[in-house]
C-alpha cells in the first residue's frame, strides 16, 4: 500500500510560488501523458487555486480572471473547473462549494480534508483505512458507496496557539 505524506498546514510566510510551480508542472506532465490540452484558461484557473492553501469559490476565480480577460464568463470558469476535477488536479470542498489544489494528482486516491475554522486553510490527507471503514460500514447497511467526501473541521497548529 502506497504511503502518502502526513498532511500539513502552511506557515503564513510560506512561498506559494513553489506550490504553484510544482502544481503546474505536474498538470502539464499529466495532460501530456493523457494527450489532452492544458489550455491557458485551465492553467490560469489552476494557478489561482494554488495561490493559497485556502478554498476558493468559482465566482472569486471569475472575478480574478476578468482582470486579465474581460470577457471571461461563468461557463468558461466552470468548464475549466470541470476539466481540473475530472483530471484529479483539484478537489471540490463540498461543504464550502469551493476548490483546492490536489497534492497527489498523479496518484489514484480518495482524500479526506482537514479544514481550519480559524485561518481557513485546508490540508489534504489520504488514509485508505478511513475509506475502507466507510465502505465496510455502508455495505453492512446494504449501501454501495459511489463517492466519498470527508471534511473535518477544527483548528490548525498555528490557530491553536493564538
Amino acid at each position: 500500500m502506497e504511503k502518502f505524506p502526513a498532511p500539513s498546514f502552511y506557515a503564513h510566510r510560506h512561498n506559494h510560488n513553489a506550490c504553484i510551480h510544482s502544481a503546474l508542472n505536474k498538470a502539464q506532465h499529466i495532460c501530456a501523458k493523457k494527450e489532452i490540452r492544458f489550455t491557458r484558461i485551465r492553467q490560469q484557473t489552476l494557478e489561482l487555486i494554488w495561490s493559497s492553501h485556502k478554498p476558493i469559490l468559482a465566482y472569486e476565480l471569475l472575478r480574478t480572471l476578468r482582470r486579465e480577460k474581460h470577457n471571461a464568463e461563468p461557463p468558461t470558469v466552470y468548464r475549466a473547473l470541470d476539466f481540473l476535477l475530472e483530471n484529479q488536479l483539484i478537489h471540490k470542498i463540498e461543504s464550502l462549494n469551493a476548490y483546492v489544489g490536489c497534492h497527489f494528482p498523479d496518484k489514484d486516491h480518495i482524500s479526506q480534508f482537514l479544514i481550519c475554522t480559524g485561518c481557513h486553510q485546508i490540508a489534504e490527507l489520504e488514509d485508505a483505512n478511513v475509506n475502507k471503514v466507510i465502505t465496510r460500514q455502508a455495505a453492512r447497511s446494504g449501501f454501495q458507496v459511489a463517492q466519498q467526501t470527508v471534511e473535518i473541521r477544527g483548528l490548525c497548529p498555528t490557530c491553536q496557539n493564538l
